[in-house]
């Protein structure tokens, strides 16, 4: 089994758990987003500028790795043709669920984002990316092919983690246990199998040049980008000194 195959199954597991990344939007929040009445998360707390948005009204969005019914349905709402890519079974079937209970179409696929993405180039208009490639070992192939599958002019919004987190174990006080970048891959076999039986899931720890870097590599321009927390009671204690996350905007000339 792969470490993707083993994190798709530690997300199932979270979703169970109650974990608030897996919870779907309601239909009051549904219909306030029909309204115009809306707010979508990249990061933990910090909502994404609507500004960073293209016109939603037949706008073709691409939910990278975006699974859980919480992004899609505003996207939805407001007139988007919705696309979400995952490898949680129990992720996309929370976008099935709430695509039927709302009464809008949405196009849900299976797939693993480390290998090319199952669309044709110039597929999309927009690809929302929230926080999800600390599950990967490698971050490149994704800008690449976010690059393949979007227009000219289309625009990619990603979020991610910028790995300081993984220096430290436990809470006060901090004391550096890790080199960075961290990849559980070199960890002892015993490590790992604890991981696996706790459903912690395989994280990753990636550079800004790798991050930030790897999308110009890839052909985009930056166009916008800010910093975040993690959400009270839920953050590593290293939170309290700096931000944990990132957001950008990128544009695909």
């Amino acid at each position: 089994m792969s470490y993707t195959d083993i994190n798709a199954k530690a997300w199932d597991a979270w979703g169970e758990n109650g974990c608030p990344w897996t919870i779907p939007i309601t239909h009051e929040e549904y219909l306030k987003a029909k309204q115009g009445e809306w707010g979508v998360l990249l990061t933990s707390c910090v909502p994404v500028p609507k500004e960073w948005f293209l016109p939603f009204e037949g706008c073709r969005i691409l939910g990278l790795a975006s699974g859980g019914g919480q992004q899609m349905p505003v996207f939805a709402a407001l007139g988007a043709q919705c696309t979400v890519l995952d490898y949680s079974d129990s992720q996309l079937q929370k976008e099935r669920d709430v695509a039927a209970r709302e009464g809008y179409e949405i196009e849900v696929v299976k797939a693993d984002m480390t290998l090319p993405l199952p669309f044709e180039d110039n597929a999309f208009d927009l690809i929302f990316h929230p926080v999800s490639n600390c599950y990967i070992e490698e971050v490149q192939h994704v800008w690449d092919e976010c690059h393949r599958v979007l227009r000219p002019g289309g625009v990619l919004l990603a979020g991610f983690a910028n790995g300081i987190s993984f220096l430290f174990e436990g809470r006060h006080p901090l004391k550096a246990v890790n080199k960075l970048p961290f990849n559980p891959l070199r960890m002892s076999e015993k490590k790992r199998r604890r991981m696996e039986m706790n459903f912690e899931g395989y994280q990753f720890s990636h550079t800004m040049e790798e991050q930030v870097g790897g999308q110009c590599k890839a052909g985009f321009v930056l166009t916008g980008l800010y910093e975040d927390r993690d959400r009270p009671g839920e953050a590593p204690a290293i939170s309290e000194y700096i931000p944990l996350y990132a957001a950008t905007r990128a544009v695909k000339p």
